[in-house]
């Protein structure tokens, strides 16, 4: 059955757009609009993955951002303090000049730690957010 296809546009940095090119070209995609639909799908998938997310979990929230994007250094440490009681731990580590590497570790419900994710990937001047979560091993 044949879907009815929608016509979007989107404004992307050059930068970002080279790079989207360059893994459409390397993975042998026939239009950027192909790679488009395969990265939606992907999102879609990881968004649903991250929805199950009941019970106690362990989380690692690894985070890039531009520090000297005015007000995000406050803002990250604000979203730390306000999940303080499921934030196990955190390393900073400066990747350059500008660009920062966040790693937060958190044990909690599911729930908070995916909204404290969320949180973070909210802020303007935050590059790539990534939470990897596991449950706590009992069950297997």
């Amino acid at each position: 059955m044949e879907q009815e296809l929608m016509r979007i546009g989107i404004s992307l940095p050059e930068n970002l757009l080279g790079k989207f090119d360059e893994i459409i070209q390397n993975r042998g995609y026939s239009s950027r609009s192909e790679g488009v639909r395969d990265a939606i799908r992907n999102y879609i998938v990881n968004f649903e993955w991250m929805s199950d997310m009941e019970g106690e979990r362990v989380g690692v929230i690894t985070i890039v951002y531009d520090h000297s994007h005015r007000g995000l250094e406050d803002a990250l440490t604000e979203i730390q303090h306000d999940f303080g009681s499921i934030i196990q731990s955190s390393l900073h580590i400066h990747l350059d000049q500008d660009m920062c590497l966040e790693v937060v570790v958190l044990r909690g419900e599911g729930l908070e730690v995916r909204r404290a994710a969320e949180k973070m990937m909210a802020l303007k001047g935050v590059k790539h957010v990534k939470l990897t979560t596991t449950s706590l091993g009992k069950e297997l």
